[in-house]
């Protein structure tokens, strides 16, 4: 019994490992955070295997179900729709749980987004604070004052949905001339890093609605 962590490609299909693609393909099941979209990589490597959705609306209520299974002497893979499963994504819990039980958990490295980010950056990556999506409502201007006195790099994941409100809330807390970087479309085709100040990203953001598209990772620079 085993639970294998396995990145997925946050974009190119030709950034999973080899080591990767032979796991998915040895493992009783899958556990995925959307079925579909698995099923669609699963498609592309020419794999068939039983697919579980594991997601942040089940994962609370599906771990005690995941469990039972690696317990009979089953090997799970638990992938997220793109990257490494844990880093912003349902993989915690799941882990902790296996963790307590004495299962094996084996975690393989692989594709993330804030990783090439952060070095395409050119701002100091010898020690950075990652700070995943920030909280929508309750806590959000704390850590904004916080991330405001961080001498180190802080490293953000936005929506396209909120990426406006978060850069004007960057110049809010950060002042207009805080330089940053805001990489957009990691690995695809249109991939794209918008450098500047604060106010000059959003600005370009306003400028350019039709830029503002698929997930983005925010790099600013420490105090």
């Amino acid at each position: 019994m085993k639970l294998y962590i396995v990145p997925t490609p946050i974009g190119n299909l030709e950034d999973i490992t080899l080591r990767a693609i032979r796991i998915l393909g040895e493992v009783d099941g899958i556990l995925a955070e959307d079925t579909r979209n698995t099923g669609q990589l699963l498609k592309h490597l020419n794999i068939n295997k039983p697919l579980f959705a594991h997601h942040a609306h089940n994962e609370h209520a599906g771990v005690a179900g995941v469990i039972k299974m690696l317990l009979a002497g089953k090997s799970l893979a638990l992938v997220s729709d793109a990257g490494t499963p844990g880093i912003s994504d349902p993989g915690f819990l799941l882990v902790k749980a296996c963790v307590e039980q004495g299962i094996s958990v084996e975690t393989l490295p692989g594709a993330t987004a804030f990783v090439p980010a952060l070095v395409n950056s050119g701002f100091p990556c010898d020690r950075f604070i990652f700070e995943g999506f920030l909280p929508h409502k309750k806590g959000r201007q704390t850590r904004w004052k916080a991330i405001a006195e961080e001498d180190k790099t802080v490293v953000l994941y936005e929506s396209p949905h909120r990426i406006v409100k978060t850069m004007e809330q960057a110049v809010e807390f950060l002042g207009e001339s805080r330089q940053v970087m805001l990489a957009r479309e990691l690995s695809k085709m249109h991939e794209q890093m918008i450098r500047g100040t604060t106010a000059e990203v959003l600005l370009y953001l306003n400028q350019h609605p039709d830029k503002v598209r698929g997930e983005m990772v925010l790099i600013i620079a420490g105090k």
